[in-house]
């Protein structure tokens, strides 16, 4: 006899929706994802996947795609916001492939996007629904059912909250959530390599640390792209959103008196955005009966750890295994929560502290934050999501 496979309806097609919905079709299952945007697309610009969710991604067969659009960083490092002085420098490149058995990717987030797409839509050709936003979720004995603001209604075996921060899955499980204005807003641009003076910017990951702030910059596209985000404490904020365009200005401003090659960068930067960095606490409970979450909607961070997608990668794994060898969903779904909470908890609270590291560089135990900082990495990459049980 077939073992029946239940039909999972997933809601958001951002990088978790996507990624849930290739590991699900790849594994056999009915999937339908439900998008209320009218075409899809990635806001925001860089993103980091290290080798714990690269592992993910190579797992589900896509390193040749990848290849063709991200880029590889040789290290990472921390530089003095001042002086430029490099405190601290952690392998990637090769080592991390000899080390952990998967590279470190660089990537545009609309270019991680469309590799998830057109992979999706490949293993499941009309699973996508756009226009679709939900209304309403309803669970019955044997099922779920999502009510379109159309008046449609879906029905499947489970539902999945993949819908991102503001995630109105989540609010219709457990309320509205309490975000925390951290004070701090972080800046973003993307600045084609060619406006810059020649090698201006090396083929690492580089954060900067410095007084209340630090800044980011890496490459991104296979080098065409040098992508930039600066934090600042002190800050009075409420938009929570990453299109909200500010002035170069306001962005020099805020970030003068640090090295000359920032300011070469912002100077250069044609466009500029600024949002409001806001916390959560880890949420105590994930799902209600046939109902769960995934990534942002479940376990949102601070952008202190490079690990929100990825974080989100490793979800995707585990909750495809448990709803793989878990006859019982709602079980699947217990289960998964089980495996997911404690370590995206951890993340989450290791993203808050970095805050306060990376915004004070002249500390005098510095020495050991950074030994610190190093051992948290090594944890993070090494994890094997694969290796786990599954079953409940």
């Amino acid at each position: 006899m077939t073992k029946h496979r239940p039909k999972i309806v997933i809601v958001g097609a951002g990088l978790g929706g996507l990624t849930l919905a290739l590991s699900l079709a790849r594994a056999n299952f009915e999937i339908v994802v439900l998008e209320q945007a009218s075409r899809l697309g990635e806001v925001g610009a860089g993103i980091q996947i290290s080798a714990n969710g690269a592992r993910v991604l190579h797992d589900l067969g896509l390193e040749g795609e990848l290849a063709k659009v991200v880029f590889r960083p040789e290290r990472g490092e921390m530089r003095h916001w001042k002086t430029g002085e490099t405190l601290i420098t952690r392998p990637l490149g090769d080592s991390s492939i000899e080390r952990f058995g998967f590279p470190y990717y660089h990537m545009h987030r609309a270019d991680f996007h469309g590799v998830l797409e057109t992979a999706a839509r490949a293993a499941a050709p009309d699973a996508i629904r756009l226009n679709a936003k939900v209304a309403a979720i309803e669970q019955t004995d044997g099922g779920v059912r999502a009510v379109l603001t159309s008046g449609e209604v879906i029905e499947g075996d489970v539902l999945i909250g993949c819908d991102g921060i503001h995630s109105a899955v989540r609010e219709t499980l457990f309320g509205a959530d309490d975000p925390h204005f951290t004070g701090c807003i972080a800046w973003r641009a993307t600045i084609p390599t060619d406006r810059l003076p020649k090698d201006h910017v090396r083929p690492v990951a580089s954060n900067w640390i410095g007084r209340g702030g630090h800044f980011v910059h890496y490459y991104l596209r296979r080098g065409e792209l040098v992508n930039c985000v600066g934090v600042l404490e002190g800050q009075e904020w409420s938009a929570e959103s990453w299109s909200s365009e500010g002035a170069q200005a306001d962005f020099l401003a805020d970030f003068a008196g640090w090295h000359e090659d920032l300011q070469v960068l912002i100077r250069n930067a044609e466009r500029c955005f600024r949002w409001g960095l806001f916390d959560r606490d880890p949420m105590p409970r994930w799902s209600d009966g046939r109902v769960a979450l995934l990534g942002d909607a479940c376990h949102p961070m601070l952008p202190f750890m490079a690990q929100g997608a990825v974080m989100g990668l490793e979800d995707a794994h585990t909750l495809t295994r448990c709803l793989d060898v878990n006859d019982d969903p709602a079980a699947a779904l217990v289960r998964y929560e089980d495996l997911r909470r404690e370590r995206t908890a951890i993340v989450q609270r290791m993203a808050r502290e970095n805050m306060s590291f990376f915004h004070d560089p002249d500390v005098d135990d510095l020495d050991e934050r950074l030994n610190s900082h190093r051992d948290a990495h090594m944890w993070l990459y090494g994890f094997d999501v694969t290796d786990q049980e599954f079953a409940a």
